[in-house]
C-alpha cells in the first residue's frame, strides 16, 4: 500500500497575465510563432489561483507591469526560505526590468532581501528539499550565484548542470514532491548530476521525456497534492502510486512560454 501523504498550507506569490504574450525567443518553446489566446490564458490562470484556494492555500498578488509579458512567471523573481527573499539577476535582457518590482514587494512585505551579484533565476532553477537547495545551471542561473544563495541562506547548496535546452529551468526537470522526496528527468542532466541525484534521491521518482517535455516537471505539491500539467498521464499515475494525489491542470497557453503551473507560482517560505 502506498503512504499516506500530508498535505501542509502553502503561502504563494502570483502575478496576473495581463500582459501575457509570447513578443520574443529566450527558449525553444517560444519559437513556434503559434499566437497567444490571451483570454484562455486569463481563464487558465484564474482556474490555477482557485484550485489553490481550494486547496487552503494563501495567495498572494504583485502587480502586473505593461511591457513585462514574462512577469505571470513568479517562480524567477525569488527563493524565499526562512523568511528571507534571495532575488532575481535574470540572464536575458527583457526580463531584466522584472527583478527590481518583485524585490519592490518582497521588501514592502518585510522580507530581508538580497540582490544577486551573478545571474540567477530565482525558483526557476532552486529547490529546497530534503535538508538541501538543489541549484540548476546550464543555461540561465551561473554557479556563482548557488554560492551566493548557500552563504545568504547557510543551507547546502547542490549545483545540478543541465544539458538539453528544452530543460532550461531546473523547474521544468525537477519539483520537490515534499520535503524530502523529488521527480526528475535524468536526461535534463550531465551524467554527473544524475549520479547525484540517484545517491541524494534513490526512491525519487523517475519521468519520461514525454512527460517531461509536457511539463509534467513544472508542478507545485503541497505533500500530498500534486497541481501538475493534465497531458503528463504517466508521471500522474507513478504520482499517485506513491500516495501523492495527481491535480490535473490546462495551462498550455503559458506552455506556449516554456512555462506551467511551478512557473507561474512563487513560494513563499517563512
Amino acid at each position: 500500500m502506498p503512504s499516506i501523504r500530508t498535505a501542509r498550507k502553502r503561502r504563494y506569490l502570483i502575478c496576473p497575465p495581463e500582459h501575457f504574450d509570447v513578443r520574443y525567443a529566450i527558449n525553444p518553446w517560444m519559437t513556434s510563432g503559434e499566437p497567444v489566446d490571451i483570454g484562455l490564458a486569463r481563464k487558465q490562470w484564474d482556474g490555477l489561483v482557485s484550485l489553490y484556494r481550494e486547496l487552503g492555500h494563501t495567495v498572494e498578488v504583485v502587480d502586473p507591469v505593461e511591457d513585462l509579458p514574462d512577469m505571470v512567471f513568479a517562480a524567477n523573481s525569488a527563493l524565499v526560505l526562512d523568511g528571507k527573499a534571495f532575488g532575481a539577476q535574470f540572464h536575458a535582457p527583457e526580463r531584466q526590468p522584472e527583478a527590481a518590482h518583485y524585490r519592490a514587494w518582497f521588501q514592502s512585505a518585510g522580507f530581508e532581501t538580497r540582490i544577486p551579484s551573478h545571474t540567477c533565476e530565482g525558483e526557476g532553477d532552486f529547490t529546497p528539499v530534503g535538508g538541501y537547495i538543489l541549484a540548476g545551471t546550464g543555461f540561465r542561473t551561473l554557479p556563482a550565484a548557488h554560492h551566493e544563495v548557500q552563504e545568504f541562506f547557510g543551507t547546502p547548496t547542490v549545483s545540478l548542470h543541465l544539458v538539453d535546452p528544452h530543460f532550461y529551468h531546473l523547474d521544468t526537470a525537477l519539483f520537490a514532491l515534499d520535503d524530502s522526496n523529488i521527480a526528475y528527468y535524468p536526461g535534463a542532466f550531465s551524467k554527473g548530476s544524475q549520479q547525484v541525484l540517484r545517491t541524494l534521491f534513490p526512491h525519487a521518482v523517475v519521468a519520461t521525456r514525454e512527460d517531461a517535455l509536457a511539463f509534467g516537471l513544472n508542478s507545485v505539491s503541497d505533500g500530498r497534492n500534486v497541481v501538475m500539467a493534465q497531458d503528463a498521464t504517466g508521471l500522474m499515475e507513478d504520482v499517485a502510486a506513491r500516495g501523492y494525489v495527481p491535480v490535473p491542470v490546462d495551462l498550455s497557453e503559458f506552455r506556449k512560454a516554456g512555462g506551467g503551473a511551478k512557473c507561474c507560482t512563487q513560494e513563499i517560505r517563512e
